[in-house]
């Protein structure tokens, strides 16, 4: 027996004997042997906890065994109108208890939850009902007009199920029955079976297609359960905490958030909009103490009015990642008195997988300026993540730990997707080289901390140097004018290319052109200062994430 190591972080054990001594006469069996899924935590939070609240909605208030109960009687639903393993379940809604229970109901019939985005478009919501073969869609009212437009012409149909929120004071009710009614089901003798298998289909996620159709992301009830567990030891969360929806549960299964939360029997408080109004006083009200949110979220909180800001008077932690938030707004949140915790993932790895883990020890003197961007760091790999590196996207190997050189972003372990539904190519694509390429540039710390510099697509290359969008964007948002900032290539036929800004303003603050490039010249290196800035609001996808490609065709058609 052997052990080689293939990169700096990961360890390979290469078995050369084929028979050992602890393959004989012992077999899996129910005694020793249960697949993994994170049903099991709501059948513990029911059986330990059934009277602690699970679900605050408004003035109502669901506890775990209600959960539980509520779940089984969608479960049954679901089957009594044909829904089997493997069969696809949509739900278009914000985050009411419906979509919390969803995320339990659909995989007990053995089922896959496809949450959609409730951003989309009516072309888009369609592609992914016909792409994923729905059979039973779920629709809040809010959405009924995007998602009966999307029914329309639509191939094989899905049964339509309306959710008629206390809480939704838009909308039309779609389909041929309430969620309500259609749960209204004898399930009390309903015995729930977990998954024979692992490595069934528990969720179908899409990527958001800004530049052509969405791949369909599938994950696994092994990878579900895992980083489920994964997100309560990241963030230190214990017994019971009070988790506040400010994060769309159609993301990446709201990061796996509904499964942490039966994990650790804690309380969920739905928000239907995130607004720093709603937000602040959410915390104020329920004594909330954990909350995940992008930078926007967090940019958002930042604005608030100091009356909102002050009603936070205990300990809260706050949970960030999507785009590389700049170092000034954690700075921000961590001075309201949140402490903020980065991560990173995308959709192909159940969210979140990397956190960049805070060494109280070697950091904690530091000025908050400084601790700020260190936490701006994408850092390493979670407890359930197998591998992560930064590598030379052709050839696979590690690059050197000086925090200089760039590569890719690269993962492997249970918490990375499936693949891609019906693309196998793309699936190939994604795992070429036994790893999971995910288009992200970024270096390598010394102490083994990764901080991504750029979208591959994204890194502007001027004069044969690699300039870093996020870099100057970082500087950007450090002006206390400017509330938004995002930095694309700009063609140039000196240079072959420059930096462009398109930068939004906080209210009542001026800025031209020349102040912010002369900014930028005194705190950058003045080659990656931007030549053009642009002043406008920000193009955004469905999930908020500025939509690049927009601004580039803009920055190459400026007068």
């Amino acid at each position: 027996m052997v052990l080689t190591t293939s990169c700096p972080t990961q360890c390979v054990l290469r078995v050369t004997d084929q028979t050992n001594i602890y393959q004989n006469d012992l077999d899996q069996c129910p005694a020793n042997y249960q697949a993994l899924s994170p049903l099991s935590f709501l059948l513990r939070a029911r059986d330990i906890y059934p009277h602690r609240v699970a679900v605050i909605h408004g003035e109502r208030r669901i506890t775990w065994a209600e959960t539980y109960a509520r779940s089984a009687q969608l479960s049954a639903a679901l089957a009594g109108c044909g829904v089997r393993r493997g069969d696809t379940v949509a739900i278009m809604a914000a985050n009411p208890p419906a979509m919390f229970e969803a995320h339990f109901g659909v995989p007990m019939a053995g089922a896959v939850l496809n949450a959609i985005n409730t951003r989309l478009d009516a072309a888009m919501v369609r592609f992914i009902l016909q792409h994923g073969e729905a059979r039973v869609f779920l629709v809040d009212r809010e959405f009924s007009d995007v998602a009966g437009e999307a029914l329309k012409g639509l191939i094989n149909p899905p049964l339509i199920v309306a959710i008629d929120d206390d809480l939704c004071e838009t909308g039309e009710l779609l389909g041929e029955t309430e969620y309500e009614a259609f749960i209204d089901v004898a399930a009390d003798d309903f015995c729930m079976t977990l998954p024979s298998d692992e490595w069934d289909a528990i969720s179908l996620n899409y990527t958001s297609g800004t530049t052509g159709n969405p791949k369909g992301v599938v994950y696994h009830h092994r990878g579900a359960y895992l980083n489920a567990v994964s997100n309560a030891l990241t963030w230190n969360m214990g017994e019971h905490p009070v988790y506040l929806w400010t994060l769309p549960m159609f993301h990446c299964n709201g990061w796996c958030f509904p499964w942490t939360l039966a994990v650790n029997a804690g309380t969920s408080v739905c928000l239907r909009q995130v607004r720093a109004d709603k937000v602040f006083k959410a915390i104020a009200e329920h004594r909330v103490d954990h909350f995940c949110g992008a930078p926007v979220v967090l940019n958002t909180l930042l604005s608030a009015s100091a009356d909102l800001k002050a009603l936070v008077k205990h300990p809260v932690k706050a949970m960030t990642a999507g785009a590389a938030p700049p170092a000034a707004i954690i700075g921000g949140i961590q001075a309201l008195g949140m402490d903020v915790t980065h991560v990173y993932g995308l959709t192909e790895t159940y969210g979140p997988v990397t956190l960049c883990a805070w060494q109280d020890d070697l950091w904690g003197t530091h000025d908050q300026q400084t601790q700020a961007s260190l936490k701006a760091r994408q850092g390493v790999r979670g407890q359930m993540l197998e591998g992560l590196m930064v590598a030379d996207p052709q050839t696979l190997e590690p690059v050197p730990m000086d925090g200089k050189t760039m590569g890719e972003v690269c993962m492997r372990g249970n918490n990375v997707m499936k693949g891609y539904l019906k693309n196998p190519q793309a699936t190939a694509e994604a795992f070429a080289g036994g790893w999971f390429r995910s288009g992200d540039l970024a270096v390598w710390h010394p102490d083994g901390y990764i901080q991504i510099k750029d979208r591959s697509k994204d890194i502007i290359i001027s004069g044969g140097e690699n300039i870093s969008s996020i870099e100057v964007e970082d500087t950007l948002y450090a002006h206390p004018a400017i509330l938004e900032a995002a930095v694309v290539a700009r063609d140039d036929e000196k240079w072959g290319e420059t930096p462009c800004a398109f930068v939004t303003l906080r209210p009542g603050q001026t800025l031209t052109e020349a102040q912010v490039i002369a900014y930028c010249q005194a705190n950058l290196a003045r080659f990656k200062a931007p030549k053009h800035v642009v002043f406008c609001e920000l193009p955004k996808t469905s999930t908020g994430k500025v939509q690049k490609f927009v601004l580039r065709d803009k920055a190459n058609n400026l007068q």
